[in-house]
């Protein structure tokens, strides 16, 4: 095992063989001593990466007025009332959204609706809106959230998140997967005693372990 994570991604980055396309760098958990068929113990974490994700996030936001106008400027797109309707009433149109978004973001107004119209898609996956209060700065909101990557385990002992990608340096993804797993320890029942095994790769590329 790597002595330090910048090392394990060194070596993560060094053995991955070349590819045509710029290739993710993914961080694998396994868990251990937990009941993930109690949801109270699975991991659910929002978490902004300091170096970015190495790629763009998709970021779909429910707004109207001002908000909407302000949003334009940063969101891949802003969706109203008036469109909320017609998801609902498309249910391939919104898997298609739904799957094509990162994240989403909507005024507190709109989640009821949000809730009515889309919860039976966005729910199972994961995606329900982040809730943009009155005082919120939409701008800065999505500007935030462009850098989050979601971790969540489900009922899985091994799932995997982005860390960046292979053009990224070493050292900021270092910081980026240290992020993590200190939020994973504070989230965990026993800390980093219910932590099995942390694994560093690129897409096509091997796995290297990360020390804990």
């Amino acid at each position: 095992m790597a002595d330090s994570i910048e090392e394990a991604v060194n070596r993560a980055l060094d053995e991955a063989p070349e590819r045509n396309f710029r290739e993710t760098v993914d961080l694998a958990i396994n868990l251990r001593d937990l009941d993930l068929d109690d949801p109270n113990n699975r991991v659910d974490e929002s978490i902004v990466l300091p170096r970015g994700t190495g790629q763009e996030t998709r970021i779909v936001v429910f707004a109207e007025g001002e908000t909407a106008l302000r949003a334009e400027e940063v969101a891949d797109q802003v969706m109203d009332g008036d469109d909320l309707e017609d998801l609902g009433d498309d249910t391939d149109a919104a898997k298609d959204l739904a799957d094509e978004t990162d994240f989403f973001v909507a005024e507190a107004s709109m989640m009821q609706d949000i809730g009515r119209y889309l919860g039976t898609v966005l729910g199972p996956r994961g995606k329900m809106p982040t809730p943009l209060q009155p005082d919120d700065d939409v701008v800065e909101t999505i500007e935030r959230m462009k850098n989050t990557v979601q971790v969540r385990s489900g009922d899985r002992r091994t799932f995997h998140t982005r860390v960046g990608a292979e053009d990224m340096t070493a050292a900021d993804i270092s910081d980026n997967i240290d992020v993590i797993v200190r939020r994973l320890e504070g989230a965990l029942e026993k800390g980093p005693q219910n932590i099995d095994g942390i694994y560093v790769k690129t897409t096509m590329g091997p796995a290297e372990e990360v020390p804990v």
